[in-house]
């Protein structure tokens, strides 16, 4: 018989420790693998993917591996977890949001990668807080003037009411003065077309676009129209304002990197992420505002105090107007917090400690701040619209409440959020204050469909929600004149 040494038994004994250790420490969270290879749990996930995340964090606990369409996603939802996503330097945004921005915006990853920083600053400078005053006047200047289309009374969609008021006004700012179209037929097919884009977006993020048809046209026809237009949005000069607009920057920008050929593709990003967003976040404050009576006739006093009784000339809302009326503001961070993304991604770029496990490189690591937003832990009835929880927040040195995360985190969070919520708060001020509005149908409910997109998506909304409006003074004296919404 042959004698092994002890040596040898030494040698083995502690590769076998190592293995163990190893192992132990690459323990992996649970991993939902679904049963068809590389789809994954990719339909059952995308059926109502915020009630999938939730099934799986009380079967599986606060952290859990999700396998959709070849793609490993660990989902966090405890402290520990948020932790490492806000604050490791081992998962990076850039790279978990390469292949939606190719998918959707058809911009290559090396040139993404090469001007995202720089075009991020660009961005978040234009539409900073301390450039937000040179917005305001232009926003209650547009949106008094896409007002006049509603004339003295109707009713209509409060989703078609949003988009009719927020498109135009917020294209005309962004990109330049009379870009959006002022004919009718013009005006249709412009949100034939952003409306199948924008459906469409989470879809065309992930699949061929060879699959999405008619998503794919109406992406098509949105580049041709900034194909068609960036050469007068590049040499467009303000008769009031002696500043560029965002897209101008960002096109002095792509210039000077030479690459003006993917000025088309960087118009289409922006117009999305705004408008996006923007009506969303509208549709739902105005919802949650005139489904609570104490709040809406709180607004109402607040707005009559500051601006006096409706009926004079066009009003000027300015940022100490602003000042005087926090409700309407916490409204709409409250709104937010309702309807925040169903979740926010970072790429692991090396493996990552999260309770017992380890998170491996190459995951997507996700965060859901619709779930995170329902802790009553950090949000006590979470499931009320309470706007006043907001007094909390130190709103003056623009700081949110602990945990609110609608905007992501860290050094990429949404560079339009200043910008989003005044354009809110003064479309709340001028229709409350030249219009009596109600809504003719109960508060809708949100549905679980959406679960993450490449900046902020403010969630699925139901339509059929109608608002019935008219003039709250004396038409003889009205300052707008008569029109309608088609």
């Amino acid at each position: 018989m042959e004698f092994i040494s002890p040596t040898v038994i030494i040698i083995l004994g502690c590769v076998a420790v190592l293995l163990f250790l190893q192992w132990k420490n690459l323990r992996r969270p649970p991993c939902i693998r679904g049963w068809i290879p590389w789809i994954g749990a990719g339909f059952e996930f995308g059926k109502t993917p915020l009630e999938f995340i939730e099934k799986a964090r009380i079967k599986y606990g606060p952290v859990f591996t999700v396998i959709v369409m070849g793609t490993r996603m660990t989902f966090v939802t405890e402290e520990e977890g948020i932790n490492v996503f806000l604050k490791s330097k081992e998962i990076n945004f850039e790279l978990a949001v390469q292949n939606p921005v190719y998918h959707t915006a058809s911009i290559a990853k090396n040139i993404f990668l090469k001007l995202h920083e720089k075009l991020y600053i660009t961005v978040k400078g234009k539409m900073g807080i301390f450039n937000l005053y040179k917005f305001t006047g232009q926003l209650t200047e547009e949106l008094q003037e896409q007002l006049q289309n509603l004339g003295t009374h109707g009713t209509t969609d409060l989703n078609k009411f949003m988009r009719h008021l927020l498109y135009p006004v917020t294209v005309n700012i962004l990109f330049k003065k009379g870009l959006f179209p002022t004919d009718e037929r013009k005006i249709r097919e412009f949100h034939q077309h952003f409306q199948a884009y924008d459906e469409g977006f989470e879809y065309g993020s992930q699949l061929p676009e060879c699959l999405l048809r008619n998503w794919s046209k109406s992406k098509k026809w949105l580049l041709a129209l900034f194909e068609k237009n960036i050469p007068d949005i590049k040499t467009h000069k303000s008769a009031k304002e002696n500043y560029p607009t965002v897209m101008q920057a960002v096109l002095d920008l792509l210039e000077m990197e030479a690459n003006e050929q993917k000025s088309p593709n960087y118009g289409l990003l922006l117009l999305w992420a705004s408008l996006s967003n923007t009506v969303p976040v509208a549709f739902w404050t105005f919802a949650f505002v005139l489904s609570h009576p104490n709040i809406h006739r709180t607004i109402m006093e607040g707005i009559s105090s500051v601006f006096g009784t409706a009926g004079k000339d066009k009003i000027k809302v300015s940022e100490d107007d602003l000042k005087k009326l926090p409700l309407i503001k916490w409204c709409i961070l409250e709104t937010i917090r309702l309807r925040a993304p169903g979740v926010i991604a970072r790429k692991v770029l090396k493996p990552v400690k999260i309770l017992d496990y380890t998170v491996p490189s190459g995951d997507l690591l996700m965060l859901s701040p619709f779930w995170l937003h329902r802790n009553p832990k950090y949000f006590p009835e979470p499931d009320l619209f309470k706007p006043e929880r907001w007094k909390e927040a130190n709103l003056e040195k623009h700081a949110f409440l602990d945990c609110f995360m609608a905007f992501g985190s860290g050094k990429y969070q949404c560079p339009g959020r200043w910008l989003a919520l005044l354009e809110i708060q003064i479309c709340i001020i001028l229709i409350f204050y030249y219009y009596d509005c109600s809504l003719l149908d109960p508060l809708p409910k949100q549905r679980k469909k959406k679960s993450y997109t490449l900046f902020q998506e403010q969630g699925d909304f139901e339509l059929g929600l109608r608002i019935l409006y008219k003039f709250s003074y004396d038409l003889t004296k009205a300052p707008i004149p008569v029109g309608n919404i088609k």
